[in-house]
């Protein structure tokens, strides 16, 4: 089943509402990392499908360690051959988790 434009949207748009500061932050941080080689430093957007399959996985996450296979599975789903190995995400998963981490903090702060 194929979703229109405007289904990946506001997609999209209930990620952002969700998870607020941590979508964009994942985003840049995905952007910035740069794990696969699209960054064409216009193109800030390219890793949003990615970030919105990751941040809703990251609760069954225990450890960075988890986030790290977490990340990787899904750039191995979006990437295929060219994700790498698992060990080329490792800071991605540390950052990603320190995110995480912060984010689970601020929303049990106010509840």
């Amino acid at each position: 089943m194929t979703r229109t434009r405007e289904e990946i949207l506001q997609e999209r748009r209930q990620l952002r509402e969700k998870y607020r500061n941590l979508y964009d932050a994942t985003i840049a941080l995905l952007f910035r990392h740069d794990p696969v080689g699209i960054n064409f430093e216009h193109n800030t957007d390219e890793y949003e499908p990615e970030a919105g399959t990751i941040l809703p996985k990251l609760q069954d996450c225990r450890s960075a360690d988890d986030c790290r296979q977490v990340v990787y599975s899904e750039f191995v789903r979006w990437f295929a051959n060219s994700a790498g190995s698992k060990e080329h995400y490792e800071p991605i998963a540390n950052e990603l988790w320190e995110l995480w981490e912060n984010y689970r903090r601020d929303v049990t702060d106010t509840g």
